[in-house]
């Protein structure tokens, strides 16, 4: 409840600020999910569970109504009823047409365990179908930053396109001036323009991405996501299993609460227990030999049980759920391994990913200077336009990819944040 209740902070200013960090979202997407819903679903549901099993401390109470005709009751012998005659002792005997309407009470004294441990497997169905849901929960976080990163990817193309178009726009008007004066042919200037609105083009194509991109990351989160804030490249240092994890556990804690199950199985039962009906005969039989009247008759009790049926199926039973522990543990361990695998794929990428930027500033400073270059050379008639625009897109694709490999390798750095949950 306390992690629900922080989740519904964090919506909250997610709301405000349109949900442009990267953890807003993923924080609101996973309270919009519908399947957070359940969480509070298998709450009620483990706990109307558990409240039942209690009640088996209750006294269980039980009405009947009974009829029957019997082939044969008891009855005096034949001496004795002709002895009793000759006395003037009349004695009609039992009816074989028999009725009984009453009630049966048993109240457990003790168990041996069985409805502790009862409800104790309940709790630990009730955690362990949180934790799957919370596997499937987590995995919205990927989701979230593959469209994320997405947006940012799309930002960056944008600013870089309108960085081109400037640098076009102003070489354009610098060859309108020059041919104007006479110093540049029309199709040079037609040339710059022409790749100008080239540009202008992918601005468009870029601008409709985006918007489709926000549109779906809005209607994911459940909030208005109008920006995307670059995150920082710091991971930090706190650090929880993943829910998988979680789940494993869960699941070796219920195979231990059933094992504890089976040993409650073995306990005797005491209980106490109260009989009582009216009817015919009654428990005076004597007496109803000699008259046929219903009566009010009851039984008190205490009963000691004790079921050893347990004992034929115990070893199967315990076999079966060291099977399931051994389970649980070989999915951990194909969990840890594969994990592990991902990791280190991802440690590569990041370390890829710098290597790659480091070189970029280069490249970028070296482009930069040999377009700035075409620039002058054009201005003295040494180049024609069509260099010109060859250094000015060779400048622009080093930034793209300066822009893209930095894009690539804060996903990969929330790609391992994702694969730790740090």
């Amino acid at each position: 409840m306390k992690k629900i209740a922080s989740w519904i902070c964090c919506a909250a200013i997610a709301t405000i600020a349109q949900g442009q960090t990267l953890q807003e979202c993923q924080q609101a997407a996973e309270l919009n999910y519908p399947l957070i819903r359940q969480y509070d679903l298998i709450g009620k549901t483990t706990g109307l569970t558990v409240e039942n099993i209690g009640k088996g401390w209750l006294p269980q109470v039980s009405a009947l109504a009974q009829a029957s005709y019997q082939s044969d009751v008891a009855a005096w012998p034949e001496q004795m009823q002709t002895m009793l005659q000759q006395m003037g002792v009349e004695l009609d005997g039992l009816k074989k047409d028999q009725y009984r309407i009453g009630i049966d009470v048993q109240q457990t004294v003790y168990d041996g365990g069985a409805i502790n441990s009862q409800k104790e497997i309940a709790r630990r169905q009730g955690a362990l179908q949180e934790a799957q849901t919370e596997v499937t929960l987590y995995q919205v976080r990927r989701r979230v930053n593959e469209m994320y990163f997405a947006l940012l990817m799309t930002d960056e193309q944008i600013r870089l396109n309108s960085d081109l178009m400037e640098l076009l726009s102003a070489n354009e008007k610098k060859l309108e001036a020059m041919f104007r004066r006479g110093t540049a042919a029309e199709s040079d200037y037609n040339a710059v323009k022409a790749e100008r609105l080239n540009v202008a083009q992918q601005a468009t194509n870029l601008q409709s991405q985006r918007r489709t991109l926000t549109m779906m990351l809005s209607t994911f989160c459940g909030i208005e996501v109008k920006n995307a804030t670059k995150p920082a490249a710091d991971m930090g240092n706190a650090s929880s299993a993943r829910p998988e994890l979680k789940a494993i556990d869960a699941q070796l804690r219920l195979t231990d609460a059933q094992e504890k199950a089976l040993d409650a199985a073995l306990m005797p039962r005491f209980s106490v227990f109260a009989q009582g009906y009216y009817g015919y005969p009654g428990l005076n039989m004597f007496k109803d030999m000699t008259g046929r009247q219903w009566s009010l008759n009851g039984i008190v009790g205490a009963r000691l049980s004790w079921n050893i049926g347990a004992l034929y199926t115990r070893k199967n039973d315990k076999a079966k759920l060291q099977l399931q522990r051994d389970f649980a543990v070989n999915s951990r361990d194909v969990f840890l391994f594969n994990n592990n695998l991902e990791q280190l794929q991802q440690n590569e990428n990041i370390d890829r990913y710098r290597r790659l930027m480091a070189d970029d500033e280069e490249i970028i400073r070296l482009r930069q200077s040999v377009r700035k270059a075409a620039e002058s050379k054009l201005a003295h008639g040494i180049i024609d336009v069509n260099d010109l625009v060859r250094e000015i897109n060779a400048e622009n694709n080093a930034r793209v990819q300066l822009s893209i490999h930095e894009t690539e390798m804060l996903k990969a750095l929330y790609d391992l944040k994702f694969t730790t949950n740090k």
